[in-house]
C-alpha cells in the first residue's frame, strides 16, 4: 500500500506534525492559494486545515483520493459538509482542544468592557488621567446568558460562577438537570434576553444562526446589556448592534469574530464603545499544540479506517 499524504494549508504544531510524519507523507504547505490547492489537491489522502483555507464543492470534486478532511479547531463552516458527504469523506475536527483558551479570552473580553481597560489603557499612554470617566461595572451578582451551552459555553459558566455572576443559558438540545450539575439554568432565548447584563455566544454558524442577534433580539434585552461575541462571525447581525450601540441599547460590546475577517476600520469595529480583537480565541501556545496532536490523530484515523472521536458529517 502506498503512503498516505497528507497536505497542511494553514499551518499546524510540531505536536500534529511528528504525528503524521511518523505514519504518513506530510506536506505543510501554510498559506496556500485556492488556485494551487485546486491544483494540488488530488494527489493527497487527507488535507487539514484551519479557518483561513475555504475547502470547497469545487475542491472536493477535484480530489480524487481525498478520504479525510480535518479542522484544527471547532468551526467547520469553511468546509462544505455536503460535498464531502456525498463523496463519502470524512470531515473531523478538534472540538475540546481550544475551549479553555476561547473560554479563558470570553472572561478575559467581558473584564475588559465591564471596565473599559482598553481605553484606560490607551488614555494613559497618551498620557491623559481618565479616571473620573471610567465608572464600570462589576461582574459579580450579574447574570450572564450564554447563548450556546456545549464545551466552550460550560467552560465559560465555570469561570463566571467564581465571579459571583448567575449563569442562564440556552441550548436547542439540552438537558436541565445536566446543565444544572454543570452551574447553568437552562432558560427560553426569549428569557435570556429579558434576564441578561451580559450576553455571550457559544454556538456555530449556521443557517439557523446566521443573523439571529439582530434588531428585534437587541429589542428584547434590558438596557445597557453587554455582548461578547468569541464564536463566529455572523451570528450578529453588525449593522443592528451599531444601532443598537449608538441608542445606548447595548452598552458596550467585546468581539474577537467578525462577519468578513479580516474587517477593516468598519464603523463596527472602530466604534468607541466596541473592544474588537482579531479572532485570537484559539492563539494559545497550549491550544495549538493541542488542537495540532488532536487532528493530526484523527485524521489519521479516519485514513486508517479506526474508530473516530469528532467525525462531523
Amino acid at each position: 500500500m502506498p503512503n498516505l499524504k497528507i497536505l497542511i494549508t494553514d499551518g499546524l504544531d510540531e505536536s500534529g506534525l511528528s504525528i503524521l510524519r511518523a505514519q504518513a507523507d506530510a506536506d505543510d504547505r501554510k498559506d496556500i492559494s485556492a488556485e494551487d490547492l485546486l491544483k494540488a489537491i488530488p494527489e493527497y489522502d487527507g488535507l487539514i486545515v484551519r479557518g483561513r483555507t475555504k475547502v470547497t464543492a469545487t475542491i472536493i470534486e477535484a480530489a480524487s483520493r481525498l478520504k479525510a478532511i480535518g479542522r484544527a479547531g471547532v468551526g467547520v463552516d469553511n468546509i462544505d459538509l455536503k460535498a464531502a458527504s456525498g463523496k463519502s469523506i470524512a470531515v473531523v475536527n478538534a472540538p475540546i482542544s481550544t475551549s479553555i483558551a476561547v473560554a479563558e479570552l470570553t472572561l478575559g473580553l467581558m473584564l475588559a468592557v465591564a471596565r473599559e481597560i482598553p481605553r484606560a489603557d490607551a488614555g494613559m499612554k497618551q498620557g491623559k488621567w481618565l479616571k473620573k470617566e471610567l465608572e464600570g461595572a462589576e461582574l459579580s451578582g450579574k447574570t450572564l446568558g450564554l447563548i450556546g451551552f456545549g464545551n466552550i459555553g460550560a467552560e465559560v459558566g465555570k469561570r463566571a460562577s467564581a465571579f459571583g455572576m448567575k449563569v442562564i443559558a440556552y441550548r436547542r438540545m439540552g438537558s436541565a438537570e445536566e446543565m444544572k450539575r454543570q452551574g447553568a439554568e437552562l432558560v427560553a432565548l426569549e428569557e435570556l434576553y429579558a434576564r441578561s447584563d451580559f450576553i455571550s455566544l457559544h454556538l456555530p454558524l449556521s443557517d439557523q444562526s446566521r443573523g439571529m442577534l439582530g434588531s428585534d433580539a437587541f429589542s428584547k434585552m434590558k438596557d445597557g446589556v453587554r455582548l461578547v461575541c468569541a464564536a463566529r462571525g455572523g451570528i450578529v447581525d453588525e449593522a443592528a448592534l451599531v444601532a443598537a450601540l449608538n441608542s445606548g441599547k447595548v452598552a458596550g460590546a467585546a468581539l474577537d469574530v467578525f462577519a468578513t475577517e479580516p474587517p477593516g476600520a468598519t464603523e463596527l469595529a472602530s466604534h468607541p464603545r466596541v473592544i474588537a480583537t482579531p479572532h485570537i480565541g484559539a492563539q494559545t501556545a497550549e491550544a495549538q499544540s493541542r488542537a495540532s496532536a488532536d487532528i493530526a490523530s484523527e485524521v489519521l484515523s479516519a485514513l486508517q479506517g479506526k474508530p473516530l472521536r469528532w467525525k462531523v458529517n
